[in-house]
């Protein structure tokens, strides 16, 4: 007997579905130049510097609307912990195996590692008025203007944000100024009061179409050594 399906919030499913295939194009060009199919400082240019920053954004944005919709109107310790249990598991899964697919740029704090960090900051900020929670999104950006310390360039406090250098990681996503994004989609979804907003027994289409948003995490995990595989794939066969 299949269980009933859960009304959805479509168009949260359909934002963030939209920035899992912008990611999926971002990474299968990114693996265009590194496996020099297209010039190689094609991602060096201004349309994908900024592309990868607005989808990073994104998905920390949505982070932050997600976690309003699920403990605006109380936190649910036993539902926070376990999904905050599995972004950790899953940032310690990139971590590992950025130390074989990014020899010299291990992730030590990309973009899972940077939701688990913003989900924590997150609970404090569900009981702040959200003037305050967007005063303290704006507060966080602008610190990345600020003038940083070498004292920050240690390992153990990269993720701050702060570091005078930046540290060489495939994927670098530090609080600083990242969280900013995150704390701005309280704030949105708290001013709006999208807990409120009416949700949907979606379409079978609609269902299939926002695939990607409900499974962001899984897809997350799993596009890049699939497109590596695909890619190699290709090479081997079409080797001379």
């Amino acid at each position: 007997m299949t269980m009933p399906l859960k009304p959805r919030l479509i168009l949260q499913d359909s934002a963030r579905t939209l920035a899992v295939v912008c990611m999926v194009i971002f990474h299968f060009t990114f693996d265009l130049a590194l496996f020099g199919r297209i010039p190689a400082d094609t991602m060096s240019q201004p349309f994908w510097h900024y592309f990868a920053r607005a989808i990073a954004g994104s998905f920390l944005f949505l982070s932050g609307v997600s976690l309003w919709l699920a403990h605006g109107q109380g936190i649910r310790w036993r539902g926070f912990w376990l999904r905050w249990a599995k972004l950790v598991v899953a940032a310690a899964l990139v971590t590992l195996g950025s130390i074989w697919f990014v020899p010299g740029g291990t992730i030590w704090f990309g973009i899972l590692h940077a939701m688990a960090a913003t989900a924590l900051i997150g609970l404090i900020a569900l009981r702040l008025p959200w003037p305050l929670t967007l005063a303290l999104a704006a507060l966080v950006f602008a610190g990345g203007w600020l003038d940083h310390s070498p004292a920050f360039d240690g390992l153990a406090l990269v993720w701050i944000g702060l570091a005078e250098t930046r540290p060489m990681m495939g994927d670098y996503v530090p609080l600083v100024p990242w969280a900013a994004p995150a704390l701005a989609g309280i704030a949105f979804a708290r001013a709006l009061r999208a807990d409120l907003w009416p949700t949907h027994h979606a379409s079978r289409i609609v269902r299939h179409l926002t695939f990607p948003g409900r499974h962001s995490l899984i897809i997350y995990l799993a596009h890049q050594p699939l497109l590596f595989g695909l890619f190699n794939a290709w090479l081997w066969i079409t080797a001379p």
